[in-house]
C-alpha cells in the first residue's frame, strides 16, 4: 500500500502538470457558471447539466484514461524493473487519473453552485445525487478504459475500441432497448425494462438522474415503474450495488489482464 500511495502521488503530481485536468475542470466551472447566468431557474441549470455529464463525462473518461495508459507504457515498464507489485502499480496509476478526474469535475460542477446558492433544498438533493453519479461514472469508465487499454497493444484499435463502448453504452442502448420495449409491448415488461436499466450505467444514472426532477411522468408508465422501484430504500441499494458490480468487474479483469501482461 505505501508503494501505491507513492504512485498515486507521483501520478497526481504529472496528471495535474499535464493541463487537461485543469482544462477539464474549467470547463465544467465555466459551463455551469453560464447555464447559471443564462438559465430560467436552478431545475433546468441542472437538467442541462445532466444531458452534459452523462454524454460528455463517459467520453471523457474512455478517451483519456486510454490513452493515459497506452502513453505511460515507459513509466510502466520502468517501474516494473523494480520490486514493486503489479498491483500496487496498476492501483496507482488508477487512481492517479480516476480521482482528478472526479475532483475536477466536482469542482467545476458545485463550486458555481456554492457562491450562487440554490432555489430549494430539492435542488441542493439534486446537486448531491449529480454529483455521487458523475464521481462513479468517471470512476467506472476510467476502469473501462484501463481494460480496454491492456488488452489491446495497438493504441488506435484501443482508442476505436473506447469510442465504440461509449458510443454503444451513451447512445445506442437507449434505441435498442426502446426497440425491444416497442416489440414486446403485450407481454409484462417490469422487470424486463429493470434489468436491461442496471446493464447499462449510464442509463442507471440517467434514471435517478431524472427521477430527481420530477419529470418521470413523461416517461409514461415505464416511469412509473422506475419511480416506484428506484425511489425506495431497497431500489436505492440495488441502485448502489450495480455502479459498485460495474466498477469491480472492468477492474478485475483490467488487474488479472495486467498481471499477465508482457510489457
Amino acid at each position: 500500500m505505501n508503494a501505491t500511495a507513492k504512485i498515486l502521488t507521483y501520478e497526481l503530481q504529472d496528471v495535474l502538470r499535464s493541463r487537461g485536468v485543469i482544462a477539464y475542470a474549467v470547463f465544467f466551472l465555466l459551463l455551469t457558471e453560464a447555464l447559471l447566468q443564462f438559465g430560467s431557474s436552478t431545475a433546468s441549470v441542472l437538467l442541462s447539466l445532466m444531458n452534459v455529464v452523462l454524454l460528455l463525462l463517459p467520453l471523457v473518461s474512455l478517451v483519456f484514461g486510454t490513452m493515459y495508459l497506452y502513453n505511460a507504457r515507459d513509466f510502466v515498464e520502468l517501474l516494473l524493473s523494480q520490486p514493486i507489485r503489479r498491483p500496487h502499480l496498476f492501483g496507482g496509476l488508477y487512481l492517479g487519473l480516476a480521482v482528478p478526474l472526479a475532483t475536477g469535475f466536482l469542482a467545476g460542477t458545485c463550486l458555481p453552485f456554492l457562491w450562487h446558492g440554490v432555489e430549494a433544498a430539492s435542488h441542493a438533493q439534486t446537486l448531491l445525487v449529480l454529483a455521487l453519479t458523475g464521481t462513479a461514472l468517471t470512476f467506472i469508465f476510467v476502469a473501462l478504459a484501463f481494460l480496454i487499454a491492456v488488452r489491446f497493444e495497438d493504441k488506435a484499435r484501443g482508442l476505436g475500441v473506447a469510442l465504440v463502448v461509449w458510443l454503444f453504452l451513451a447512445v445506442l442502448y437507449d434505441g435498442l432497448v426502446l426497440l425491444a420495449l416497442h416489440m414486446f409491448a403485450n407481454y409484462p415488461l417490469e422487470t424486463p425494462a429493470l434489468v436491461l436499466t442496471l446493464l447499462n450505467p449510464v442509463d442507471l444514472a440517467r434514471v435517478l438522474l431524472l427521477l430527481q426532477v420530477d419529470i418521470s411522468a413523461l416517461m409514461g408508465y415505464t416511469g412509473a415503474v422506475f419511480e416506484r422501484f428506484f425511489g425506495s430504500l431497497f431500489g436505492v441499494g440495488v441502485a448502489s450495488a450495480a455502479l459498485l458490480v460495474w466498477l469491480a468487474v472492468p477492474l478485475f479483469f483490467g488487474l488479472r489482464r495486467f498481471n499477465r501482461k508482457d510489457f
